[in-house]
């Protein structure tokens, strides 16, 4: 009884957390401003929140309780599966502002209500978990359509604070030697295994022992100081630094679709990333709905995977693989305590990483001493999702969860990226956690850190 009530805490304290940040999110925009314009990797504001909503229904009301829904003339408007994405912008399909913050309310109203009254079986706990987590995805979906669309920064944001932590030296410490070895990856197939609190997705199960060679891997994310150098020696217009993938992304074929979409003439080749522009002598970074000056000590942020690909190809890098990442950050090895995160298994707070739509990945790539990992690379939570070598598939061993979309339609043609990012809620993210990204977004915010080529 008394763990019963422990998680409810947990889980009604989540739930509340949950519903503040997503409702701050909607109701700081102006009412012309839910009406986003249309882009591919966007949703709108009102259709995430009313989406988030459904889930819990069909999840946990209509699967626990078989209770209807609040308005079943909505359920397939509310599905992503249901309504194309382009539809979603339907102004004459959807309720407005009043509405569907009512049917957030009442949804999240009925859900703590349930979880305050009804037992607390492990079926209910995962339900719960797993509703309230994919609520926190989205949450980080309106955080990325601000920067998209050049809205005000999110409630809460500061990048403009002073860095924690160390100051940044003048040059960097050199990469750290990960030794060859058996590895753990990943978290348990079976739930009995796991500690209080746990939670893990289908795509992080179950565990493995790798053995990998020797591998040398930066401590530090690429600054835009260093991207700066690739972009100023023409890496963007040189042929050989791209991969056939590469090339044809810098063709802009995806933004060839968008322009039509939009009637928009087609924009040419970039040849800086996404946010940036040379202006009035400077490189200046659009962040929201401020140009500033760019911090050459921060990380490069909304990079795209052939982007990362290229510049390692310019420096002499290649991108880790995500065993040799997970490895890097955790450590986990048989027979010694397991690490969910660098620094061991106390959640992520601000001393340890920038999450929570907080610092927006504004501070020096040398921060956060704190988050190290035991090879001392930092920041491999929070900041950027990292991109990594891998192919986004299954472990051996794979089954899905109880809702069997959340990996399979991904697998295959995503790459991987890991570590959640400045946006990512601290409650969400794990070192197992495996995000999957198609190579060409750059909208959210991926960043990257490099590994030594062997021989080199």
């Amino acid at each position: 009884m008394e763990a019963e009530q422990m998680h409810k805490a947990e889980l009604l304290a989540a739930l509340a957390s949950t519903r503040k940040r997503t409702r701050e999110l909607i109701t700081s925009l102006a009412e012309h401003q839910l009406e986003v314009p249309y882009h591919p990797g966007v949703n709108p504001p009102l259709w995430e929140m009313g989406h988030a909503a459904f889930f819990y229904e069909v999840f946990v009301f209509n699967l626990l309780d078989g209770d209807a829904s609040f308005d079943p003339s909505m359920d397939d408007l509310w599905d992503s599966f249901h309504i194309d994405h382009q539809d979603r912008w339907r102004r004459d399909l959807f309720p407005g502002l009043k509405k569907t913050l009512a049917y957030f309310d009442h949804v999240y109203d009925k859900m703590a209500q349930r979880i305050e009254c009804e037992p607390l079986t492990d079926c209910e706990l995962y339900l719960y978990r797993y509703a309230i987590f994919h609520q926190n995805m989205h949450i980080e979906s309106l955080v990325w359509c601000r920067q998209t669309v050049g809205y005000e920064p999110p409630p809460g944001a500061d990048f403009g604070r002073p860095a924690p932590g160390e100051k940044q030296p003048g040059s960097l410490p050199t990469d750290t030697i990960v030794p060859a070895g058996d590895w753990l990856i990943g978290m348990p197939g079976d739930s009995d295994q796991y500690a209080a609190g746990d939670f893990a997705f289908d795509a992080e199960k179950p565990r493995y022992a790798v053995n990998l060679s020797e591998f040398s891997i930066s401590r530090y994310l690429v600054s835009n100081r260093e991207f700066m150098a690739f972009v100023e020696d023409s890496g963007y217009e040189k042929p050989d630094l791209w991969s056939f993938g590469g090339q044809k992304w810098l063709r802009t074929e995806t933004d060839v679709a968008l322009a039509q979409c939009l009637a928009e003439p087609i924009r040419q080749a970039p040849k800086h990333p996404l946010y940036w522009r040379h202006y009035e002598g400077q490189w200046q970074e659009r962040l929201f709905d401020q140009w500033q000056i760019l911090n050459p000590d921060a990380p490069v942020t909304h990079i795209s995977y052939w982007e990362a690909e290229a510049y390692c190809c310019w420096a002499g890098r290649r991108l880790p693989t995500e065993q040799e990442w997970e490895v890097a950050a955790l450590g986990n090895r048989k027979g010694e305590a397991f690490r969910r995160f660098p620094w061991g298994n106390e959640q992520p707070t601000a001393k340890h990483a920038d999450m929570n739509a907080s610092g927006m990945a504004q501070n020096p790539v040398i921060d956060y001493p704190e988050g190290a990992s035991p090879f001392g690379c930092r920041q491999m939570i929070g900041t950027v999702w990292e991109w990594t070598s891998s192919q986004f598939l299954p472990y051996d061993g794979f089954r899905t969860d109880m809702y069997p979309f959340m990996s399979t339609l991904q697998f295959g043609d995503h790459k991987v990226s890991r570590g959640g990012s400045c946006a990512t809620s601290s409650s969400l993210i794990r070192g197992t956690y495996r995000q999957a990204y198609l190579p060409q977004r750059n909208d959210v915010f991926t960043g990257f850190r490099t590994c030594a080529v062997a021989g080199s």
